[in-house]
């Protein structure tokens, strides 16, 4: 190791800040269908999860390396660039939990990372083959094969199980659920713990600590999956309680399905180097396995509104990295400012937190999602549903039965 600047360490616990935030951001992927079906106690799901996301941190560096070595130009990135998008980075991942939307944490480290490097060194610094081919496509096609599959495996398993809802089928299913959940919470581990050895590993490499090319370090694997297992076991209440009610209403042998797809997906994709979002991944199989089942529904106004999230990610953490980038560029007080706005502007959506609390005592218990912002400003522009409609109809409109006693209001209608 030549040399670990400062600047190298604020950037190495600031992405290790970012690999907790992802943890809680992203325990709903694993385990929010295992909870909302009764699967598992919250508590347990999200200690199993976190401990197998750890395990899934050692499995594989393909991911860390697309980051690392293909997204960017490591040779022109500064570590105060790499600071810059995990400023980002974070602010977006606590922003959408705030509100309780399931967005993709691996989205927002690479918009910040482009927004940064693209302030820094401009757009040559990018390589736009591997975002589309690894990140865009990925982005795109991954929830629509998993909630295909997810669909197809829901109306298989109730072809073969044909009617079957007695307390044995139950419990097989729950038993299918947790191995489920346990894979995808491997599958987890394997693909976002890697996103944050990457974006070390480019500051290593932009701090001089460590030759252009290099694989992650020892230390930065295991950093990066206990910083991650933390996050999971504090859990995203607030995520999983959309992800698990929000979107769908599930049986288990639907989350057995929901999950099962996933899992396969994402370890796929880590396997081929894909920096995929776990998130649009297991938000498409929920979505599918609702679909699959005979009167199920999915509830379009969340999808909605994650689909929205979805796609302001990129763009709104890219401007906030490149923002945080041009101050940064004024020197170290630069870097302090921005440092200090990160960690006022976390505390106080921490605060704002605390008005509603959201855990593992009311995260099934009270299935209404949460209003947020992002809630409320999508309400003031969408149609009520139809009930709401018809309710305000009832309240307004003489029904006919209600209309049969018309006649007792003649005199006052001869009077006119």
């Amino acid at each position: 190791m030549e040399s670990f600047s400062l600047i190298l360490a604020i950037v190495v616990v600031t992405a290790l800040a970012f690999d907790f935030t992802n943890g809680f951001h992203d325990t709903a992927n694993a385990m929010a269908t295992t909870i909302s079906t009764g699967a598992l106690k919250p508590k347990i799901a999200v200690a199993m999860s976190a401990a197998l996301n750890l395990v899934g941190a050692f499995l594989s560096v393909e991911v860390a390396n697309t980051i690392s070595k293909g997204l960017v130009d490591e040779s022109g990135i500064r570590p105060e660039v790499i600071f810059a998008a995990l400023v980002g980075a974070i602010l977006w991942n606590l922003v959408t939990w705030l509100v309780g939307l399931p967005s993709s944490s691996s989205h927002a480290l690479m918009g910040g990372l482009i927004g940064a490097t693209v302030a820094s060194a401009g757009f040559g610094a990018v390589h736009g083959d591997v975002l589309v081919t690894k990140v865009l496509l990925p982005a795109v096609a991954a929830p629509v094969v998993a909630g295909l599959a997810s669909m197809l495996a829901t109306r298989f398993s109730y072809g073969i199980g044909g009617k079957a809802e007695g307390e044995a089928t139950r419990k097989g299913y729950r038993a299918g659920q947790i191995a489920s959940a346990g894979l995808v919470s491997l599958a987890h581990g394997t693909n976002d713990a890697q996103k944050t050895m990457g974006i070390i590993t480019l500051a290593l490499i932009a701090g001089g600590a460590i030759s252009p090319g290099s694989n992650p370090p020892v230390w930065v694997i295991l950093s990066a999956g206990l910083a991650i297992a933390l996050g999971t076991y504090i859990g995203g209440w607030r995520i999983i309680r959309t992800m698990g009610t929000g979107l769908t209403d599930l049986e288990p042998r639907q989350g057995f399905a929901a999950q099962t797809s996933a899992a396969t997906a994402i370890l796929a994709s880590s396997h081929l180097g894909f920096s995929l979002s776990t998130t649009h991944v297991v938000s498409g199989s929920v979505m599918g396995a609702g679909l699959g089942r005979k009167g199920g529904v999915v509830r379009w106004s969340t999808a909605t509104r994650m689909a929205v999230a979805w796609v302001l990610t990129l763009p709104a953490a890219a401007l906030v990295g490149a923002g945080a980038e041009s101050v940064t560029d004024l020197g170290d007080g630069g870097t302090a400012v921005v440092a200090v706005f990160l960690i006022a502007a976390s505390a106080t959506i921490w605060k704002i937190s605390r008005r509603e609390v959201v855990d593992h005592t009311n995260v099934v218990a009270d299935t209404a999602e949460p209003a947020g912002v992002v809630t409320t400003a999508i309400a003031a522009v969408t149609p009520p549903p139809a009930g709401t409609v018809t309710e305000n109809l009832t309240a307004t409109i003489a029904s006919p039965a209600a209309a049969e006693p018309a006649p007792q209001a003649a005199p006052p209608a001869a009077t006119v």
